[in-house]
């Protein structure tokens, strides 16, 4: 647990044999928090009857003794490594998930006096979580604003870049400013992503953020690559970005696969995540599977137009001609003189035509217009 917790930059994790003289005895975590100078304790226990195992764990803030998250795994013991190598695995990456919220949570609620680099960093990053569900070109601005302070304290932070190269890369896909449909703005992106693996190649966010990038270049083997370095990395590391890639590349099932993984251990998975998913099951041809995820996303996410669009596409590909229409009408209104030559030019990235004619021709088929 301590060794794959590690590999999470962004965590100071304390070592093994300071950690374990706490082991079996009744102490108060805010007391472990003062004497090893930590913000939160990760405590549990393991019992087993038979050939069943039960695992428990919980997540503490040890400033205040919160609970933060809490869980248990009941398995069989019937491969000691395989069981002890599928708990850690994802114990560790929905922790980093909590005390990644937990610390925005804190840095927000912090003096201004007392914010530095990364506490500007995780305000960028609250405000682009922000736009993945509202679709407001104020958050990603907002988010910049703020990533700029932290690049003005900390030339050389990594994670801020990869996060900028983010705002870009969406700024190019959304039409706010002059930044949509730009090749400079993907220049952006590319040159910020690259920074951030310049300045710490062992950050996988920085390779996946690079790989995405390349992915809209149409440099597709390079952005598998990066995406491979990234889990090579940190395997414990998910990204929705990887799906997407993969979705590009021509290889829907591989896609879903990950962005199952991703999903269910980010308990706070950006709402890009269901809607790529929805969008291998369409190349898939499982329409009926695709839509119910899409009609989800929709809902939690009404002003996004690209999830009308895809909704669209799979109503008429499963011959839901009315309710297709119905959702073309609802794009047309959010993006007044879309088109579907608009869209090829956003998405002329699949490497594989077939996937491209796939998805054009069911826009068409909703009877959205040239």
């Amino acid at each position: 647990m301590i060794t794959e917790l590690s590999r999470f930059g962004e965590l100071f994790v304390i070592a093994r044999n300071s950690s374990f003289q706490y082991k079996g005895k009744v102490v108060d975590v805010r007391q472990v928090g003062r004497e090893l100078g930590v913000h939160y304790v990760l405590e549990g226990s393991i019992r087993r009857g038979g050939n069943h195992i039960r695992i428990a764990a919980q997540l503490i803030d040890a400033a205040t003794g919160v609970h933060r998250w809490a869980e248990r795994y009941d398995r069989k013991l019937q491969d000691t490594f395989a069981v002890q190598d599928e708990v850690v695995r994802t114990i560790v990456t929905i922790l980093a998930a909590h005390v990644r919220r937990a610390e925005t949570e804190w840095t927000r609620a912090k003096p201004p006096n007392s914010w530095q680099a990364y506490d500007y960093y995780l305000q960028g990053a609250e405000a682009f979580a922000r736009f993945a569900s509202s679709m407001r070109a104020e958050d990603i601005y907002e988010a910049r604003r703020v990533l700029q302070q932290s690049l003005a304290i900390d030339a050389n932070y990594a994670r801020s870049y990869v996060l900028l190269a983010n705002t870009y890369d969406a700024a190019r896909f959304h039409r706010f400013d002059s930044d949509y449909l730009n090749p400079a703005a993907l220049d952006r992106a590319h040159q910020f992503a690259l920074r951030a693996v310049e300045l710490d190649p062992s950050l996988p966010e920085a390779q996946a953020m690079l790989g995405l990038v390349l992915t809209w270049m149409r440099q597709h083997d390079a952005s598998i690559t990066e995406i491979e370095r990234a889990i090579a990395l940190n395997p414990n590391y998910v990204d929705w970005r990887f799906g997407l890639a993969l979705l590009f590349a021509g290889n829907p099932q591989r896609a879903i696969d990950v962005l199952e993984s991703y999903m269910r251990l980010d308990p706070f998975h950006a709402p890009w995540a269901p809607f790529t998913m929805a969008a291998a099951y369409f190349m898939l041809k499982a329409y009926a599977t695709a839509l119910a995820i899409l009609q989800d996303y929709v809902s939690r996410v009404p002003g996004a137009a690209f999830g009308h669009s895809l909704l669209a596409a799979t109503h008429a590909q499963l011959g839901q001609l009315d309710e297709a229409r119905s959702e073309a009408a609802e794009l047309l209104r959010l993006r007044p003189g879309y088109t579907i030559s608009e869209t090829t030019r956003r998405l002329a990235v699949f490497r594989r035509p077939t996937d491209a004619n796939h998805f054009f021709d069911a826009l068409r088929k909703a009877g959205l217009p040239e």
